[in-house]
């Protein structure tokens, strides 16, 4: 419904500030569909900003859907004295016969966007086996090794059970170690995973490193038809099976060994990449 809202809100904004001729406004709504206003009498400006467009349009979807576009009903209008004016709404190459003032035909976007959040534990095995099976010092805590990630999405569709996700995002990469002195330390030859041997209090090790993200998967959807928006044959009612590429640029990466002193909290993070 809000997505209905939006483009009648639209419809009427390009009332005065998008329409070519004084009394016809064309809008758009998909590649092959567009709706048209036309107003004999600007004077019914005043009378259309009393209507409900969200009902009227929801009517016209509802028609469509039930596969009779040859009848839809007078939209609800605040009580006026006024004759209620001529508008027309047409959409095209779709034309249809009858009586009514109101024919459309409409057609499912070709993109739209989301965003998506992740969420996740990390680990990592070695030879098939949790480092902790061999009690390496790299061993990390599940709860608490977290992975987060955010992603601007965009849905291009390429056939009625096909699409492209393709877009752009952040990750953030958490391992927090299971002996909180673990020391990370970069040397000619790689990275060393130690004890610190300081006698301090420590209560947190962990090593952290951020990604800029590209990705593009091809998905294909199957189950409920696509309806006017997309979203539901994307999201809510459809099975979707994708693979594809991606490629991710590191921000930034760190170790951190936390530690308590007096009573404070004493942090010490080594900024560096660690092969």
């Amino acid at each position: 419904m809000m997505k209905q809202s939006f483009l009648l809100s639209l419809l009427l904004i390009s009332t005065l500030v998008v329409a070519q001729k004084p009394d016809t406004v064309t809008v758009n709504l998909a590649p092959s569909s567009k709706m048209v206003l036309t107003i004999d009498d600007r004077d019914d400006l005043e009378q259309l900003k009393r209507y409900d467009f969200a009902a009227l349009f929801a009517d016209i979807l509802q028609t469509l859907e039930s596969a009779d576009s040859t009848q839809v009903p007078e939209p609800n209008a605040e009580p006026s004295p006024e004759p209620v004016p001529n508008v027309s709404v047409t959409a095209e190459p779709k034309s249809t016969s009858g009586t009514s003032k109101y024919h459309c035909s409409y057609h499912h976007r070709g993109v739209y966007h989301t965003f998506n959040f992740e969420f996740g534990i990390n680990n990592w095995l070695e030879n098939g086996s949790f480092p902790d099976y061999n009690g390496a010092q790299y061993t990390v805590r599940p709860w608490g090794s977290w992975y987060v990630g955010l992603n601007s999405i965009l849905h291009t569709d390429v056939s009625k059970s096909m699409f492209i996700e393709w877009g752009f995002g952040v990750s953030w990469y958490n391992f927090k170690f299971q002996d909180d002195a673990t020391l990370i330390t970069k040397t000619d030859t790689g990275t060393e995973f130690t004890s610190d041997p300081r006698p301090l209090d420590f209560t947190k090790s962990k090593l952290t490193a951020s990604y800029l993200n590209v990705s593009i998967v091809p998905m294909f959807a199957f189950g409920k038809a696509r309806n006017h928006f997309g979203w539901d044959d994307h999201g809510h009612d459809a099975f979707r099976i994708g693979i594809g590429p991606y490629a991710g640029y590191r921000l930034g990466s760190h170790s951190k060994l936390v530690h308590e002193e007096g009573g404070d909290k004493v942090k010490e993070k080594d900024h560096d990449n660690f092969y």
